[in-house]
């Protein structure tokens, strides 16, 4: 019976590769009712050939994808063009922050049929069986669907409220084992030499408005109990030994209550673990609670400091209490707290005139360098601003205003430049001169100089101790031009930046 469903995974880095916590997902909402595989890109020599063979054998009907901004597209796209090519009965479906975010020039291509918008867990069994059974009538029904009616009109169903997470099914890890070995997940990081990822909530409860996740969960926010995760982390470690996890949840931290219980449990397991939180979240923590944390084994916290000009944080719409104050404050108290900061700014925000953006990077470069003064464990992530805002926002009216416009087309997403856009190292916005981000860029290139990446374990003290000396005077003095020096070095050893490839693994 032609009816069974390929999961797909876009090819998302060269190095070493996460357990695909996504189709894990998408896989666990029909297990044991409809017939799948899982297809990895990462893991694949060809994954096209692999869903092509899979397609060719007559049995399969629907193409399924996850659709993350950047390196994903370069395989989601040109795939699913094909797929509905070669196999015009076939039906695709997409999920995922691009497919959400970007769902008029997806839906408008002519070879997406569905996006699921936010959870699919009801909203993907729903469809398929809806088009299994020619149920068209039931599918206005199903929420957190995108389609396109028979008159070219787009329609996007109702908001699914956010489910129990303790009430979900269990991931098929052992499903996916049969198709690659969940110990090729399990990589070497600077925190341990089998590092398990892991998602414990999903959505977050704050409206920043240059962030994907707010169109898709609208400041909603819901997180698997302390004992559901320790439930899974127990078993990795029990079956596979792993002695590290990182947690890429948008908020991990959001329930201090969980944080604490999931600490008491985990905490003689030895497990080293890393998490995304929010500042002003984690100052309502104390000081007792955070040592709990790195007792029981929390090594980085990666946080969106984005700017220390409250002014700026306030045209971000970055809710909450956020000051540059507040982030002097907490880096000094996880320096005590012996825990890391990975501090994420976002520089090149539009303001009223050229000056007042350069300025303002100059500004924020110098509060980097306070803060790295504070604290010189501090990590600093630094991210050319690319417009991600939520349609009807303050922020949305000044990017179009400025004469920001996404692409129209699906398949000019694949093109260099806006790869580069959604890694957020070329944005290519029209207040951004080449002046302003080369002062960026130059300056980002001194600072891992002077501190290189603790995630990059590569990196000898030996090695470090050089880079240092040719960067060191050049950090002190503001001689950010032509660093060519230093990236002599950075190039030399194969720098990786995690903002762009995530912790370094082997």
């Amino acid at each position: 019976m032609k009816n069974k469903i390929i999961i797909f995974n876009p090819r998302s880095a060269n190095a070493k590769h996460r357990i695909p916590n996504s189709i894990l997902q998408v896989g666990a909402s029909i297990h044991g009712k409809f017939e799948y595989v899982f297809v990895d890109g990462n893991l694949e020599k060809d994954p096209f050939e692999t869903i092509e063979n899979y397609f060719k054998t007559g049995e399969f009907k629907y193409f399924c994808s996850t659709v993350m901004p950047g390196p994903q597209l370069q395989q989601a796209i040109p795939f699913t063009k094909k797929i509905k090519e070669q196999f015009p009965d076939s039906i695709t479906v997409w999920g995922g922050y691009f497919a959400a975010n970007q769902y008029k020039v997806s839906i408008n291509s002519g070879y997406v049929d569905y996006i699921v918008t936010g959870p699919g867990d009801v909203a993907f069994p729903s469809l398929i069986g809806a088009l299994e059974e020619n149920n068209v009538e039931e599918i206005p029904k199903i929420k957190n669907l995108i389609y396109l009616e028979e008159n070219k009109t787009i329609t996007k169903t109702a908001k699914e409220a956010l489910l129990n997470q303790d009430k979900l099914p269990d991931l098929p890890y052992e499903y996916l084992n049969e198709f690659y070995p969940l110990e090729g997940y399990l990589s070497k990081t600077f925190m341990g030499n089998k590092t398990f990822s892991y998602h414990s909530s999903i959505g977050c409860p704050f409206s920043c408005s240059f962030c994907a996740v707010v169109p898709i969960y609208n400041a909603r926010w819901q997180g698997k109990s302390a004992e559901s995760i320790y439930k899974d982390v127990k078993f990795f470690k029990d079956k596979y030994g792993i002695d590290a996890i990182e947690f890429h949840d948008n908020n991990f931290f959001t329930s201090r209550k969980r944080v604490m219980a999931f600490c008491e449990l985990v905490k003689d397991d030895g497990i080293q673990w890393w998490g995304e939180g929010r500042i002003d979240t984690l100052n309502k923590y104390s000081d007792e609670e955070l040592q709990l944390m790195r007792e029981a084994g929390c090594k980085m916290i990666f946080l969106g400091a984005e700017t220390g000009n409250d002014e700026v944080l306030k045209q971000m719409n970055k809710g909450g209490t956020q000051t540059g104050a507040m982030i002097e404050e907490f880096v000094l108290r996880m320096r005590n707290a012996d825990i890391i900061p990975e501090l994420s700014f976002v520089l090149g925000l539009p303001l009223e005139t050229e000056q007042k953006v350069f300025d303002q990077i100059n500004w924020d470069i110098n509060f980097i360098k306070k803060i790295k003064k504070i604290n010189p464990e501090a990590e600093i992530i630094i991210y050319l601003y690319s417009p991600v805002p939520t349609e009807g926002s303050e922020l949305y009216k000044t990017i179009t205003e400025a004469g920001f416009n996404f692409p129209e087309r699906l398949k000019d997403w694949i093109s260099p430049v806006w790869e580069n856009f959604d890694l957020r190292k070329n944005p290519l916005t029209p207040w951004l001169t080449p002046r302003m981000i080369s002062r960026i860029k130059n300056f980002e290139t001194v600072l891992n100089g002077v501190f290189p990446t603790v995630s990059d374990f590569r990196i000898t003290k030996f090695k470090r101790a050089i880079v240092r000396t040719t960067a060191v005077t050049r950090y002190k003095l503001g001689w950010y031009a032509y660093p060519y020096e230093i990236k002599v070095w950075l190039r030399l050893w194969k720098y990786r930046q995690p903002e762009i490839e995530g912790f370094y693994t082997e």
